[in-house]
């Protein structure tokens, strides 16, 4: 696989020619996903259709590691939303490998185990802009970087760069954050356009964010 690294915010496309064909291209998208809204798949989608990737794996959390300890729903509602709003969506899919685990959520411990599991794959770490200013704090991040190829995506009020090797994609900007969608929630505001209609049904059906 070869890769023309340049420097932050240039976008970079994988060689298609020269891609080991052998081996599969596959990237992850983690969050907490409280809930998964329009952003989350139009980056995954976007991600995945540029880099010629095979698939993209939403990947949620159990608990985030962040100072700033996130209070969270139930993993089986974040779990049955992810799955609605992916369903009949191509070259999207679901990694459970943190819910199964339990416990904190290092991105280093997850994908030291899905690169012993799948051998055969190549992992393509998929991050916003703001998270690109953490790499030198992340949990054996030296390590980390030998496992997987990281995957910047800029984001509104946002703009980062890094010495670590990061390609740059180039992908529409949305202003939804999912504080946005429980606040509208909470607020008794419709969040129509803001995620899936089958995800927000499921919300208002379980009663979720009131």
């Amino acid at each position: 696989m070869a890769l023309e690294l340049l420097t932050p915010f240039t976008k970079v496309e994988l060689d298609t020619e020269t891609k080991d064909t052998n081996r599969k291209q596959i990237g992850i998208l983690g969050g907490n996903f409280n809930p998964i809204h329009n952003a989350h798949l139009l980056v995954a989608d976007q991600v995945r259709q540029q880099l010629g990737l095979d698939k993209v794996l939403l990947m949620p959390e159990y608990k985030p590691p962040h100072a700033d300890k996130k209070t969270t729903i139930d993993e089986k509602h974040r779990l049955k939303m992810l799955e609605l709003a992916i369903n009949d969506i191509e070259g999207l899919d679901i990694e459970t490998l943190e819910l199964k685990r339990k416990g904190i959520s290092y991105t280093y411990d997850t994908m030291k185990d899905l690169v012993g599991q799948n051998p055969d794959v190549d992992y393509y770490f998929i991050i916003g802009a703001d998270m690109v200013d953490y790499l030198p704090k992340w949990h054996k991040i030296d390590k980390l970087i030998q496992m997987v190829q990281f995957v910047g995506v800029q984001r509104p009020k946002y703009k980062a760069g890094t010495s670590y090797p990061v390609i740059w994609v180039d992908v529409p900007l949305m202003d939804i954050s999912s504080s946005m969608i429980r606040d509208f929630i909470r607020k008794n505001r419709k969040p129509h356009f803001l995620l899936p209609k089958p995800v927000l049904d499921y919300i208002e059906k379980e009663g979720l964010y009131q």
